[in-house]
C-alpha cells in the first residue's frame, strides 16, 4: 500500500553487495538517438513519475550508504533526469547523508545548475566523476558539450564525458576523446550494448540473455540482482527489462511495508534480458568483471 501521507516511513537497508542505486527521475528525453539502451525493447513504457516531495520522501528512508568498500550514492538518471520538474528540489532537499550521482546528456541549462546547486552536493570520493555525461554526436554539438563541461569544471563540479562506441559514431566518438585528453576533461568510452542488422554487440555473461528469441527459452530461471532500481513512478524492479516495461515491480518506495530482499526472483523473460543487467562490466569500484545480475538455470 503506497503511503500518501507525510509521517515518517521506515528505514530501507541495502545489503553490503549493492553496487548501484538508480533512481529514474523521468523517463523522458530531449534527445532521439536511435541506439538508446532505453528502447531496446520496442514496447516500453512511459510511466508517471513521482513528484520532487514524493521522491524526497521514498530516497529519504534508504540508509546505509557506506559501505566497507565504498559508499553507494544514488544515481539520478532516466531518460534525461534534468527533464523532472522538480529536478533541483530533489537534488537540494535530499538529506546530505545521502550522496548523489547524475547521469546526463547534459542538455539542461548549466548556468541554472551552477546558480542552484552547490558542488560539494555533488561530490564524493570516487574513481569517477559525480556528474557522468553522455556525449551523442548526432543530437549535440562537441562544441557545446565541451563548452558546457568546462563551465561545470570551472564552477567545482565533478564531471566527466563518456560516449558509446556505436559503429556509426565510433570516429566522432574517438576524435572528441582525443580532445578532451588535450583540453584535460575526463573522457570515457563505453562499448556499444544492442543489435544492427542482426548483429549482437556487446561483451555479455550471458549472451542468449538478450538475443530476443524465446527459442532458447529455459522453462524458468531465477534471477539475482546487485542493483536497486527505483522506476520514475516509484516502483522497484529486479532488473532493466521490468523497469522499461513496467513489469513485476516487486515494492515502492512510497509503501511503509516494502523492504529489500537480497533474494533470487523467479523469471520466464530470459532470452529477452535488457543488456545493461548482462553485460559483463567494472563496478563502481572501476574492478572489471561485475554482471549487475545473476542468472540461476534449472
Amino acid at each position: 500500500m503506497i503511503s500518501e501521507d507525510q509521517t515518517a516511513l521506515p528505514d530501507i537497508t541495502v545489503s553490503n553487495d549493492c553496487n548501484y542505486i538508480a533512481a529514474f527521475l523521468t523517463m523522458d528525453c530531449p534527445y532521439q538517438c536511435d541506439y538508446c539502451i532505453n528502447e531496446f525493447e520496442p514496447t516500453r513504457q512511459h510511466p508517471p513519475i513521482l513528484s520532487a516531495k514524493q521522491w524526497v520522501r521514498g530516497l529519504s528512508r534508504i540508509k546505509n550508504l557506506t559501505r566497507k568498500r565504498g559508499d553507494v550514492p544514488i544515481t539520478f538518471q532516466g531518460g534525461e533526469p534534468s527533464c523532472h520538474p522538480g529536478f533541483y528540489d530533489i537534488i537540494n532537499e535530499l538529506p546530505q547523508t545521502q550522496r548523489i550521482d547524475i547521469l546526463t546528456n547534459l542538455s539542461f541549462d548549466v548556468d541554472e545548475m551552477i546558480d542552484k546547486v552547490n558542488p560539494d552536493r555533488l561530490r564524493r570520493k570516487a574513481p569517477y566523476a559525480s556528474i557522468r555525461v553522455s556525449y551523442h554526436p548526432s543530437q549535440v554539438s562537441v562544441d557545446e558539450i565541451f563548452e558546457k563541461t568546462h563551465k561545470l569544471q570551472k564552477a567545482g563540479f565533478s564531471i566527466g564525458l563518456f560516449g558509446v562506441l556505436h559503429p556509426d559514431q565510433k570516429q566522432d566518438v574517438l576524435a572528441a576523446l582525443k580532445r578532451a585528453t588535450d583540453e584535460e576533461i575526463d573522457f570515457r568510452t563505453k562499448e556499444f550494448l544492442g543489435c544492427i542488422d542482426g548483429k549482437l554487440y556487446g561483451q555479455y555473461k550471458y549472451p542468449e540473455a538478450c538475443d530476443m528469441t524465446a527459442k532458447k527459452l529455459p522453462a524458468q530461471v531465477m534471477c539475482r540482482t546487485t542493483e536497486l532500481l527505483i522506476g520514475s513512478s516509484g516502483h522497484v524492479y529486479r532488473c532493466h527489462h521490468d523497469l522499461y516495461q513496467q513489469s513485476e515491480p516487486v515494492g515502492h518506495i512510497l509503501d511503509p511495508d516494502f523492504q529489500l530482499n537480497d533474494i533470487y526472483r523467479p523469471c520466464d523473460c530470459f532470452g529477452f534480458c535488457n543488456p545493461c543487467d548482462i553485460k559483463i562490466k567494472t563496478n563502481r569500484l572501476q574492478e572489471f568483471g561485475h554482471t549487475s545480475v545473476q542468472i540461476k538455470f534449472p
